[in-house]
């Protein structure tokens, strides 16, 4: 039985380290172009958008969407608090193959900005294996200019794109 219990303590331990989370992004002045150079070393796995809008919130059984909006939502004390949580949040699972500083950024578009890109950005010394990360589109930004109409995430290495994921209506 100890053995049973220390295999399953090790097997949690190893799933929870398989992705790290990278440090916070921040608000970009000006994203500039760069030049396309993807390298099958780097690859984007899969993205989760969650849009916290209570509003628009139907009634749901499912499980895993209450539990999202309890967790998004956990620990706001006041319709203010509440209000600068509503808007999308973008969880992006990536890969790199090999030791790399990477440069994480997210561009999009919003309904009321036209066709003005604004980004959000973050760095990762030496990533290596599964990763992931976050970005918000919340507060005052969401409510003033509206939801995110399109968008993608690119990996930048040397100032090279190596690795891109978009949605479908990004220009």
């Amino acid at each position: 039985m100890k053995h049973l219990r220390f295999s399953l303590l090790l097997a949690s331990l190893l799933l929870v380290s398989c992705v790290t989370p990278t440090p916070p992004a921040f608000e970009m002045p000006e994203a500039r172009a760069l030049p396309l150079a993807l390298d099958s070393s780097f690859q984007f796995r899969k993205f989760k958008r969650f849009v916290n809008q209570p509003l628009l919130f139907q009634e749901t059984e499912n499980e895993s969407i209450i539990f999202e909006r309890n967790r998004t939502n956990f620990g706001a004390l006041s319709a203010d608090e509440l209000q600068q949580r509503e808007g999308t949040f973008f969880d992006f699972f990536w890969r790199a193959r090999r030791p790399a500083d990477i440069t994480v950024r997210f561009e999009y578009r919003q309904a009321r900005l036209g066709n003005a890109v604004r980004a959000q950005e973050t760095s990762v010394q030496q990533a290596h294996g599964n990763m992931k990360s976050s970005f918000a589109v919340v507060g005052d930004k969401y409510l003033w200019d509206g939801p995110v109409t399109a968008w993608r995430c690119l990996l930048i290495e040397n100032n090279r794109i190596v690795a891109f994921k978009q949605s479908y209506l990004w220009k």
